[in-house]
Order: C-alpha cells, then sequence, then structure tokens
C-alpha cells in the first residue's frame, strides 16, 4: 500500500471528511499514539498505519481492504 492508496481507503471506508480528520486527529495507541499523519511523515508504513486503525476503529473485516479489486469495495 502506498500513500495515496492509504488515502483512498481512508475515503472508501470513512468518507472523504471523516477519513481524512481521523488521519489528522486519531491517536493510535500501537503506534506510540502519534496520529497517521505524523506516521506517514516520520516514513511508517501505510500498511502498518492501516492496521492499527483498523484496530483503533474495531474494523476488523476491513483490514485488507485494499487487496480488494476497487469496482468490488
Amino acid at each position: 500500500m502506498n500513500h495515496s492508496e492509504f488515502h483512498d481507503v481512508l475515503g472508501d471506508v470513512f468518507g472523504a471528511a471523516y477519513g481524512q480528520a481521523l488521519a489528522r486527529t486519531l491517536a493510535l495507541p500501537t503506534l506510540g499514539h502519534r496520529t497517521a499523519v505524523e506516521l506517514l511523515d516520520e516514513g511508517e508504513s501505510p500498511q502498518k498505519i492501516w492496521a492499527a486503525i483498523c484496530t483503533e476503529m474495531n474494523i476488523e473485516h476491513e483490514a485488507f481492504r485494499h487487496r480488494v479489486n476497487r469496482d468490488e469495495r
């Protein structure tokens, strides 16, 4: 997963505005209580960040949504 795919998945799952708000404000305990934006800026893997968001938001079934053909989402 690259950065643009990460942001696409956030928008697909949470909606564009809420997804971007989560990326800026949701502190992820499993990744040092930093936000997705902070983690991406620090070079953390988008895949790892997405997994942490899924855990925090309790959406385990969406954990690998990015691997599904975009037309099947």
